[in-house]
């Protein structure tokens, strides 16, 4: 039973506290769209694309205007293209013109899935794939990418990585002219997730049935209220109990719009991510709610332990509201998305360094990071590496999308627009890291991951 309390607490969150459904997503598989020719394989792509959700936009803007709930995104994600365009001769790029095409006519804000998983090994089809990407993303808007380096199972691909390292370098220089915008769409990985509704990672896991709805939520900003009225005498036993019970309050609305959407589009539904993924909107930021636990700024001396706390507390509150949990859930910190974040960079308080330990206890990784355009594809890779490290060890998702832009340098300003916000761009260390890069090889997976 929904008591009226309820429905007016929700009313508020949403009209006043920045609440949303961040994402509808539907996850489709392209495996039999597999063909030799890669015009042939394009135009199959682009045929079931545009049939399987040719009612995803329309059905959530229904939900929109029936319940009065924000869904502030509707997303595509397909089966890695690297794996479907494996036989495939030609140019990879034509794919990623296809799904762009097939995206624009149906509305769709984001498609990913032009994506590769190499986390032991390369195909043939991997390589040109990979290679094809920083062009794909530099001519298209709504295409996203994402590579796959490490899993703890397999270690890390150092040969990936240093690749990566050069990708993304490539990707940087040709979207130069717009602040080296085509980073923002492309993620390295390592333990991705079959069915994570995020962009830019989200893809459709070869685990996964035929089409699915995936949904993720948001609420840093319900998140916020609710501790700043907590009020700054109360004990972490308490902060952590109320996130539990405010995380839930969230994610009932997830679960409601995820099993209504599938319904409407007659398509199984697969989790709801329980994620806090803040926007650039003022109040709607995770760096505010570590803050509100006591901090002066994010970045402070006990910033990793307060986001333990909170990415913990939202986990356990969100699965108990939900049927089916996935994709990432907790707690993002992607810098330029996120108003707090932005505001702790200018203010000297939040380092590269120190974002890296907050990964260690968070849903994903160093996001939307922005650094020197002049930053070598080495000290890059080094990075990636770096994080790949924490989950594998840790047996957990962590990403690194960093954005080399172009022409600029520690301390100044970039804007990317929209959801992909803005902000400060970050200095890294001075020192070289070539020849630990320039080893390859392969990492070795770590002796916990030996559980068989």
């Amino acid at each position: 039973m929904i008591e009226p309390y309820e429905i007016v607490e929700t009313i508020r969150m949403i009209s006043s506290e920045n609440l949303d459904i961040r994402t509808i997503t539907m996850g489709i598989s392209l495996r039999d769209c597999a063909g030799a020719d890669m015009d042939i394989l394009s135009a199959r792509i682009y045929d079931k694309i545009t049939g399987a959700a040719r009612d995803l936009v329309h059905t959530g803007e229904a939900i929109e205007r029936e319940y009065g709930i924000p869904i502030i995104n509707k997303r595509i994600a397909v089966t890695p293209i690297s794996i479907v365009a494996e036989s495939s001769k030609g140019d990879c790029v034509k794919v990623a013109h296809a799904m762009e095409r097939a995206a624009k006519e149906l509305g769709i804000n984001f498609i990913g899935g032009y994506s590769a998983l190499v986390h032991k090994g390369y195909t043939g089809g991997d390589k040109r794939m990979i290679d094809s990407i920083p062009e794909a993303l530099a001519n298209t808007e709504r295409v996203c990418a994402s590579v796959n380096v490490a899993t703890t199972k397999a270690g890390i691909n150092m040969d990936a990585v240093a690749h990566m390292g050069r990708i993304i370098k490539q990707a940087a220089q040709l979207s130069a002219g717009r602040d080296s915008i085509a980073c923002t769409k492309l993620v390295v990985f390592a333990n991705a997730l079959e069915d994570n509704p995020f962009m830019a990672g989200a893809f459709h896991g070869i685990g996964e049935p035929e089409c699915v709805i995936n949904v993720g939520i948001s609420g840093p900003g319900v998140m916020h209220n609710a501790l700043q009225k907590l009020g700054p005498k109360a004990n972490f036993s308490e902060v952590a109990e109320l996130v539990k019970k405010t995380a839930f309050k969230i994610t009932r609305m997830g679960q409601l719009v995820a099993t209504e959407a599938a319904k409407r589009l007659n398509v199984p539904f697969g989790v709801v991510d329980l994620s806090l993924a803040p926007t650039p909107a003022v109040g709607d930021s995770v760096a505010l709610i570590l803050e509100d636990m006591g901090l002066e700024k994010c970045g402070a001396h006990g910033t990793t332990a307060a986001l333990a706390l909170l990415n913990d507390a939202v986990k356990k509150g969100g699965v108990m509201a939900s049927s089916h949990v996935g994709g990432l859930s907790g707690a993002f910190i992607p810098v330029s998305e996120d108003a707090g974040m932005i505001e702790a960079v200018k203010s000297g308080a939040l380092s590269l360094e120190k974002l890296e330990a907050m990964t260690c206890v968070c849903s994903v990784g160093l996001d939307m990071v922005a650094v020197p355009g002049d930053t070598p594809d080495y000290t890059i890779a080094a990075i990636i590496s770096d994080e790949a490290a924490i989950g594998v060890v840790n047996n957990k998702t962590t990403a690194v999308r960093i954005i080399p832009v172009c022409g600029k340098q520690a301390g100044e300003h970039v804007e990317f627009g929209g959801l992909l916000g803005g902000g400060v761009i970050m200095p890294v260390n001075k020192y070289s890291s070539s020849a630990f890069v320039g080893r390859g090889g392969r990492i070795p997976a770590p002796i916990s991951s030996l559980r068989n």
